[in-house]
């Protein structure tokens, strides 16, 4: 039981730190909302990755490339919408608007962000299913504990990442605008690295 904790606590550190679309996005909203609006953030993978663990392992045996290609695109897409509705605000056009429409949404676009993401599908296929099939089958409590270490230590370093983030408000509005260009760069380098990826053929 205690290495597949140990390995879960490993691994969703791994995927927390890691740069992506999801942390450029925590970025963006902490700055623009603040800790506490961007506090329901931290569960958006127990949301997202629903879908995707059933997908991977009640649904299918093996994800079809296809279905990866089109969420490759999807992704890419949407991150560089993400990108630019980012960038107005940086601008500073529609700011109070902006930030509302962020506030109510950003927790359904973070959710959508990460289902059109191909990783949680491929880290699930490749790595944290065949790991949690593994230890459902020797013992359902290890199976519990593998799911329990993952997104509980997703969530804490999640909640760590949105204070640091949060932080960078009390820099003044140099600093604010220079971390919150940062995200906005972050979002159209994924979104394009996704297209690419894509086109590339994955």
């Amino acid at each position: 039981m205690l290495n597949y904790l140990l390995f879960a606590i490993s691994y969703a550190f791994i995927c927390v730190i890691q740069p992506g679309p999801f942390q450029a996005f925590l970025l963006y909203q902490s700055l623009s909302n603040g800790w506490r609006r961007t506090f329901p953030l931290v569960f958006v993978p127990l949301v997202s990755d629903i879908p995707v663990i059933v997908l991977v392992l009640f649904i299918l045996e093996r994800l079809p490339h296809g279905l990866l290609m089109i969420l490759q695109y999807s992704g890419g897409v949407f991150l560089l919408y993400l990108a630019v509705k980012a960038f107005k605000s940086w601008r500073g056009i529609d700011s109070a608007k902006a930030q509302e429409v962020s506030a109510d949404y950003g927790f359904i676009k973070a959710v959508t962000m990460n289902l059109l993401n191909p990783n949680p599908y491929i880290g699930w296929s490749l790595v944290l299913g065949p790991v949690f099939i593994k230890s459902w089958n020797e013992a359902p409590l290890n199976g519990i504990v593998l799911l329990a270490g993952f997104y509980s230590t997703m969530i804490i370093l999640t909640i760590g990442m949105i204070m640091l983030f949060a932080s960078a408000r009390n820099l003044g509005k140099g600093g604010s605008r220079a971390a919150m260009i940062i995200s906005v760069t972050g979002l159209a380098v994924f979104g394009v690295y996704q297209l690419w990826s894509g086109i590339s053929g994955f």
